[in-house]
Formats: structure tokens, C-alpha cells, sequence
């Protein structure tokens, strides 16, 4: 018993900073879409300043820790939002999962450098690397009470559970009591419905992300004594947590709590009582990467993918169709020069170090296989390559030649890659590059524990090989055909690229359902593709191996791959080529930094981190920016050139609808004039003309896809236009986005109700009606939203939805409402009830914009009747005016 209660006592400190940890990423997640893998980083940088200032600068530790926690994590948080983090919301997921990981790298090691800068300058900094055992905010040292025999607690584990309680409260209290807290809470149920109600979906991110930061911080503080000031300790740490995440389904602040301090118990006993494992070196290390994978493989619920049409749309190609020498000229004349600068002008020094470049580059390729082929985030390449290494190393000190022993590693690479890949390819996104995280972590924690494998600390030596009269002991001949076999392995993934396999596996990449509906596999395509990739990392690993002449268990960590991953995919994951760039950088970027810059280990991985910054703007990496940018020069060139040789109109806008109204008056509350707008470069608007009167109700019919929800989208701001203009009440604002024009009066009522169906129906009419009078008088005009006020809004009936929606309105009325299909999948009679209502506004004085298939409804109530065709407006006029004939044209298109 006394043992079970230790277990659970220290399981409880950790749980506790789990909770915080998990706490955060899902309030980060929630209000951005993002899984920061650098929060952990963050936790670590915090808790390094608060050493310093508390141990060096010998500030008191209660100020130190206050001013980390509610100023520095805060700040940083708030920075790292406004620089990185709203851009990167924009952008694919892998962008997303490299450039956070690319963060987790570098703010370490800006710390780290930091301390350097200021111990150079004369302040009485301590040094910081790998401290253990350090004051916490309580006493030092701590002091311990006896609960009972062989049971005792210290200072520092009480303050961890004071202060995590009281946290747990304050988040209750803010969550649930507090205006932020709703509007939090509606932005993760729908961020761009809180947009269109004039809630700053940018402003609750940043106050998400200084949250996070804030008990990111906090939890650095806190376990400063625990874990001292090891980064990869306190990455560690952030991985286990991110399990307490899953389980809140990265939404239940609450749930993710629970799960941290539950995860910190249950790591303490299957550690304690796990006696099978006495025998297993490492096991007890790796309990939390086993509870983190299995975490996601029972907690990860799959997403849904039927009828996406493009999850991951690949960039233009534009030199599709160009000449080989235009689009390998370029790398062919590079191969050659380097290979004629090996023998000529480098010194030993730099031919061993571009020969370790194009080593490692042959790695990097594999990145292309698994990320630039199959959109999926490996995070164990490392392994991959430490297991290939070991195994070659380990036949070669048996007398296998170097070929054989280098086939076998590869082949034994691949087959680990296919074991990782079996149980985690269910998965995807961010949950797939955790749970190759978690195997990669296991895997030098268990797996490269086995002293066969391992030959204890010193590992294997891998001499180079011979290849005829040709000794690659000499860096120059190395390098040589290093180049050479660089150039194989890229026209080969090239070719692949190009081929029906290929083509396959771009079809799994950029839409799986569709690629399955075509016959496709994707789960055999997708397990081709991680074996495929494991195999090329081992092979490499070989090579890299080979170049180093040794090979131990600790060169290629799992963190290790972390650094490769931010520095290839910055450079471009898609095409080969872009890998070899990567891999001369990653090998030659350092010794110019030392030579030229300064000597600091740190600011290289600083800048290899921060190179995942770029991915905000470029999502495909720098060198796929190049031609990008080229073709786009090329393109605004052709533009000049035509219009000096046109004479188009003046005002640019297109040709004007004959059937259009365009008089607005100073009644006009809504004007859309000459509008274009449309999707990725596509018009779905061509021109259109339309506006909206105080105390007019505007139908809109037409067809499918005659650019009607488009239309609502464009004039309540979520949309930007690409040519003409937006007017409310005579003011041009057109650059005005959702939440201005919702401040302005313009609200949207989109298509499939505008409500939050996590929020209850009292937490919607609030987030319009803070004022509890308002509320009641609506309570008082719908006593069944009364009854029920408690329930969740996604419970209700469809026609309850709608009266939730619409009946705030009538409280307190917009100067604009569009409503998208406001009867879609109501009962007639309800249809009714909600067309009366929209009347109701109309008498108040609202100016309406109702865009309907149905006409036969709509027609009832409506004032003007604008027909919408292939994106323009085939007419517009009063209700009285409106003929059969030209209804039938408007729908059917049969006008001529």
C-alpha cells in the first residue's frame, strides 16, 4: 500500500505538469488549428531564465517566476502568433508540423546562446547546458514531510500541486464566467462563424497563444527542480503530454487536464509494478512514448475524407513541358562543376565536408519519398538510419564486404520502416508524426539498447569501401562518387514521379478518397512509400556512416531527425534536387557561421530551426520559390507587354449586365458593383451588379453553381473580391474583411445554420446579447429556446437552429442580413415560421439579401428578384415583374 501511494503521490507531480503542458496545446490548437510542437521549447526557455535570473542574477524566486510567467511566456507567445503562427494557420500541415518543429529546435538554442552572449559581456550569468538539480520557487533545498511510513512529500511537489489546482480553477472560472471564454469556446466550435458575428478570430488567437505560453511557462518553472535545464528532457516531457491532448480531443480543456494528471499516474505505476521489464534495458525510460503511441492509436479518431476535393493540392510545375536541359541543365552543369572543383580547387578540409553534404543528402532524399511523395510527416528517419548503420556495421565486423553489408542494412532499414508504418499509417497529420516520434524515441530507448547491436559505446567501425582501383578512404574520389550516386537516386525518384506508380501516389497524396474510388490502395500505396523511404534513409545512413568510419547508437538520435527535417523541408520536400541543396547547407552552412560569424555551436541550429519560419510564406521551401517567383516576373512582364498593346477600359471593369440594378440611392445599404471574385486564380463572379435597400427584402435565385453562395460570402467580407467594389450605406468597403463588415452592421447567416452546436442555447444568444434583459425578451418571444437554454445548440431540431439564429436578430436587428438557403431541410411549415421572421426584420428596418434554390417560397415575401447565371446577373427587377418564361431561363438555361 505504502508503495502504491508513493507511485501515485510522485505520479501526481508529473501528471500536474502534464496537465499544464496539454492544457495549452489544446488551447493553441483550439484557437488556430496548429499543434505546436515547440511548446515544450517554450517551457524550456522559461524555466532557463528563470534560473538565471533566480541562481544568477540572485533575484528573489517568487519575482523571477512572475515575471517568466506572466511577462516573458506571455510576450513570446503573443510574438510568436503575430510573426508565425496566424500565417502558418494558411498554409498545408506539413508546413505547419515542420516550421513549429523548426521552433522547438531553435528557441533551445537561442537560449542557450543568449546565456553565452551575456556571460561574454560580463553578467553574472551561470552556465545553463544540462543543470541538474536546482532550486525550484519553494525552499532550497526542499523540505520534506513524513506522511506516513515510507511515504513523504516535499516543498516542491506541494507548490506543483497548489499551484496546478489553483490553475485548474482559474481555467474553469475563465472558461466558463468570463466573455473571452465564450468567445473562446465559439471559436473552436467554428472560427470563421465567429468572424462573421464581429468576433476577431486574431485577437482570441493571440490571447490563446499568450494563455499557452503563459502555463507553458509555468510548467517550465515548475519542473525546473524535476528536470533541471535539459531541452530534450523538457521535449520529452512535451511528447507525453500531447497524449493528454488526444484524449481532450485537442477541444475539452477539461478532459486534457484530467488526462495529464491520469497520464503521470498510470507512466508511475506500469513503471513501478511492470516486473516482466527488469529484464529489458531502457523500458522504464520509454513507458511514455508506449502510453503516447498507444494514446493515439486508440484515442485518434480518423477524419473523414469523402468528398474533399483537393486535401493537398501540389504547387504549378512550371517547367512542365520544358526540355530536359531546361529543367536539369542547371543541376547537371552543378554535378559537373563539383565534381571538376574536388580534383582542382577545394582543400582536404572542404572536399571531406561537401562529401559529407552529399551523405547526408542521400538521408534528405528519403524525405522526399515519405513527405514530398506521400504528404506524411515522418519524424523516425533517424532511426531508419541508426538501424541500417548498426546492422552494416555490425556484418561488416563478421567479414562481410562492404556491398553486402550495405544491401542487408538497407533491407533491414526497410523492414523497420514497414513495422513503424504498419500500425501508424491509420493515422495522419500531426497524430502520424507523433506516433513515428514516439517508435523513433522507443527505438533508442530499447531497441538500440541491445548490446549485440549496439557494441556498447563505442558502436562499429565502417571502413570505406574499395571499388576496384578507386580507394574512397580519399574524401575527393569519395565525393566524387558520392555525386554520382546522388544523381542516380534523383533521376530515379524523378522518374518514379513521373510513372503510373507515381502518378498513383500523387492521386493518395492530394485526395485519398478520390484515389480510392479510382481503384487505388492508399493504404498499400502509403506503406510503399514509408518502406520505401526507410529503406533510402538506410541506405544513406550507410553512406554517412561510412564517410564518419564509425557508427555508435547515439549519432543519429530521434532529436536528430528533428533537426533534418526542419532543414530539408525548408529547402523543398517535393523534388530531389532541392534534398542535395539541403544537404550542402545542412554540412557547409556551420563552418562558414564559425569562420565568418562566430564560433557558438548554437546559431547554426538556430538558423536551420528558424529556416522553418520561411514556410509561412513559402510554404514548398526556398529553392521551389525560385521558379515560383521567376514565372510570376515572367507573367507580370507578359501583363505589361499586353496591355501596351490594348486599349482596354479605363475603369477596368467588366462589360456591364443589361438586366443589372444599379442605382443605389441614399437608401442603399448593400452594393456590390461590377463584382469579380472567385477560388485558387478560378472566376465564379463575373461582373456582378446588385443592391440592397433599408427595408427590402433582395431574393436571389439561380441554379447550382451560379455563384449565389459565393455572392453572400463576398458581401459579408469573407471572401475578397478580385475586381469591383463593396458599398455599405455608401461607404466603400471593400477591403474591409468578415469582422468589420459585421461591426458595420452586415451579418451572414451561412448555409447549414449560423449557430454553435458545442455552445449551449443561453452561451449563443449571449455571444450577440451580453445583456441578460435582452436575452429574456427572447426567451419571452420563444419560450421553447427558454425550456430549453441549458441544451447544447447542436441537439436541437433544424428548425430550432434556425430560430436560435434568427431570433437575437429581431432583438436587437442588423442594418444588413444575408442569409444563404435559409429554409435548407426545413419542414414547409417551419419554412413558414422562418420567412416571417425574415419579414419581421425587413419591418425593422433591415435590408435583406436571401439567397434561395427554392422560389416558389422565397417569391412571397421577397421585394426584388435578382436571377443569377454562370456568375452573372441575368436580370433584376421587381417581384410584380417577375414572368415564368424567365424564371424557367434563369434555372434551366434555355434563354437564348
Amino acid at each position: 500500500m505504502g508503495d502504491l501511494l508513493v507511485f501515485v503521490l510522485s505520479g501526481l507531480v508529473s501528471g500536474a505538469l502534464y496537465a499544464l503542458l496539454a492544457t495549452g496545446l489544446v488551447l493553441s490548437y483550439s484557437a488556430s488549428g496548429l499543434f505546436n510542437f515547440a511548446h515544450g521549447a517554450t517551457a524550456y526557455l522559461c524555466a532557463l531564465t528563470f534560473y538565471e535570473l533566480h541562481s544568477g542574477l540572485g533575484w528573489p524566486a517568487v519575482p523571477a517566476a512572475l515575471l517568466v510567467v506572466f511577462v516573458l511566456a506571455p510576450g513570446l507567445g503573443w510574438g510568436l502568433d503575430r510573426l508565425m503562427f496566424r500565417r502558418l494557420a494558411h498554409v498545408g500541415e506539413t508546413a505547419q508540423i515542420v516550421a513549429t518543429i523548426g521552433l522547438l529546435v531553435a528557441l533551445p538554442a537561442a537560449g542557450l546562446w543568449a546565456v553565452e552572449l551575456l556571460a561574454g559581456a560580463g553578467v553574472p550569468v551561470k552556465p545553463a547546458e544540462n543543470r541538474f538539480g536546482l532550486p525550484g520557487v519553494g525552499p532550497s533545498p526542499a523540505k520534506s514531510w513524513q506522511l506516513m511510513e515510507g511515504v513523504g512529500i516535499d516543498s516542491d511537489q506541494l507548490i506543483t500541486w497548489l499551484v496546478t489546482a489553483l490553475v485548474a480553477v482559474a481555467l474553469w472560472v475563465l472558461m466558463r464566467h468570463t466573455r473571452i471564454g465564450l468567445q473562446l469556446r465559439a471559436a473552436v466550435d467554428n472560427r470563421s462563424l465567429t468572424e462573421l458575428r464581429g468576433i476577431s478570430a486574431d485577437r482570441l488567437s493571440s490571447v490563446a497563444w499568450m494563455i499557452a505560453s503563459a502555463l507553458a511557462g509555468l510548467a517550465g518553472v515548475l519542473a525546473t527542480p524535476l528536470l533541471g535545464l535539459s531541452a530534450h528532457d523538457f521535449t520529452l516531457f512535451l511528447f507525453v503530454s500531447a497524449t493528454a491532448a488526444v484524449i481532450g480531443r485537442f477541444a475539452s480543456v477539461p478532459l486534457a487536464f484530467a488526462g495529464g494528471l491520469g497520464l503521470g499516474i498510470l507512466q508511475n505505476l506500469v513503471a513501478g509494478y511492470a516486473s516482466f521489464a527488469e529484464s529489458i534495458t531502457g523500458f522504464r525510460t520509454a513507458v511514455p512514448f508506449l502510453i503516447l503511441f498507444g494514446g493515439l492509436l486508440v484515442l485518434t479518431r480518423r477524419a473523414r475524407t469523402a468528398g474533399i476535393a483537393a486535401v493537398d493540392a501540389p504547387p504549378v510545375d512550371h517547367l512542365a513541358g520544358a526540355s530536359w536541359s531546361r529543367r536539369w541543365g542547371v543541376w547537371a552543369a552543378g554535378a559537373g562543376l563539383l565534381c571538376i572543383a574536388f580534383y582542382t580547387v577545394t582543400t582536404p578540409f572542404w572536399s571531406g565536408l561537401l562529401a559529407q553534404g552529399l551523405a547526408v543528402a542521400l538521408v534528405f532524399m528519403s524525405f522526399t519519398v515519405v513527405t514530398g511523395l506521400g504528404a506524411m510527416v515522418s519524424l523516425a528517419q533517424g532511426t531508419f538510419v541508426t538501424g541500417a548503420a548498426l546492422v552494416a556495421g555490425l556484418l561488416m565486423s563478421r567479414g562481410w564486404p562492404f556491398a553486402a553489408a550495405l544491401a542487408v542494412g538497407t533491407c533491414a532499414a526497410a523492414v523497420l520502416g514497414a513495422l513503424v508504418a504498419l500500425p501508424a499509417l491509420r493515422l495522419g497529420g500531426r497524430s502520424l508524426a507523433l506516433a513515428t516520434l514516439a517508435l523513433a524515441f522507443l527505438a533508442d530507448q530499447v531497441l538500440f539498447q541491445l548490446r549485440w547491436l549496439r557494441n556498447g559505446d563505442t558502436g562499429w567501425s565502417v571502413p570505406r569501401p574499395v571499388l576496384g582501383p578507386v580507394d574512397l578512404s580519399d574524401d575527393r574520389a569519395l565525393g566524387v562518387a558520392l555525386v554520382a550516386l546522388v544523381a542516380l537516386v534523383a533521376a530515379g525518384l524523378s522518374a518514379l514521379r513521373g510513372s503510373p506508380s507515381g502518378r498513383a501516389m500523387l492521386a493518395v497524396r492530394s485526395a485519398p478518397a478520390a484515389a480510392a474510388a479510382s481503384g487505388v490502395s492508399v493504404l498499400r500505396t502509403k506503406l510503399l512509400l514509408f518502406t520505401l523511404s526507410a529503406g533510402l534513409a538506410g541506405f544513406g545512413g550507410v553512406l554517412y556512416a561510412s564517410y564518419n568510419t564509425r557508427i555508435t547508437a547515439t549519432d543519429f538520435t530521434a532529436m536528430t531527425g528533428l533537426v533534418w527535417l526542419a532543414v530539408v523541408v525548408a529547402a523543398g520536400v517535393r523534388r530531389p534536387q532541392y534534398a542535395v541543396v539541403a544537404g550542402l547547407v545542412y554540412a557547409v552552412a556551420p563552418r562558414l557561421l564559425s569562420d565568418y560569424v562566430t564560433e557558438s555551436a548554437h546559431l547554426p541550429v538556430i538558423l536551420f530551426g528558424l529556416a522553418g519560419l520561411a514556410l509561412a510564406n513559402d510554404p514548398d521551401g526556398y529553392c521551389a520559390a525560385v521558379p515560383v517567383r521567376r514565372a510570376r516576373r515572367r507573367a507580370a512582364g507578359s501583363r505589361g507587354s499586353a496591355s501596351r498593346g490594348s486599349t482596354p477600359d479605363p475603369s477596368g471593369a467588366p462589360p456591364p449586365n443589361p438586366g443589372a440594378s444599379y442605382a443605389g440611392g441614399a437608401d442603399a445599404a448593400l452594393e456590390l458593383r461590377g463584382v469579380t471574385a472567385g477560388y485558387d486564380g478560378g472566376l465564379v463572379l463575373q461582373g456582378v451588379d446588385l443592391v440592397v435597400r433599408r427595408g427590402e427584402i433582395l431574393a436571389v435565385l439561380g441554379p447550382n453553381g451560379a455563384g449565389k453562395s459565393t455572392a453572400c460570402l463576398v458581401a459579408a467580407g469573407a471572401l475578397p473580391v478580385a475586381g469591383g467594389e463593396v458599398r455599405i450605406r455608401g461607404r466603400d468597403a471593400t477591403a474591409d474583411g468578415p469582422v468589420r463588415r459585421a461591426r458595420a452592421g452586415v451579418l451572414l447567416a451561412p448555409e447549414g445554420r449560423g449557430i454553435f452546436p458545442s455552445l449551449t442555447i443561453e452561451e449563443n444568444l449571449a455571444l450577440y446579447l451580453p445583456e441578460a434583459g435582452a436575452r429574456a425578451t427572447v426567451y419571452d418571444r420563444f419560450p421553447r429556446l427558454a425550456e430549453r437554454r441549458g441544451v447544447h445548440a447542436g441537439a436541437l431540431s433544424g428548425g430550432e437552429q434556425q430560430m436560435l439564429a434568427l431570433a437575437p436578430l429581431l432583438q436587437r436587428p442588423p442594418e444588413v442580413l444575408i442569409a444563404d438557403e435559409p429554409s435548407l431541410g426545413l419542414a414547409p411549415r417551419v419554412a413558414e415560421e422562418v420567412y416571417a421572421l425574415l419579414t419581421e426584420l425587413r419591418d425593422a428596418g433591415t435590408a435583406l439579401l436571401l439567397v434561395e434554390e427554392k422560389a416558389a417560397g422565397i417569391l412571397g415575401v421577397a421585394d426584388t428578384v435578382a436571377y443569377l447565371s454562370r456568375g452573372r446577373v441575368a436580370w433584376c427587377g421587381p417581384r410584380d415583374e417577375v414572368e415564368t418564361d424567365r424564371l424557367t431561363e434563369a434555372y434551366l438555361g434555355t434563354g437564348t
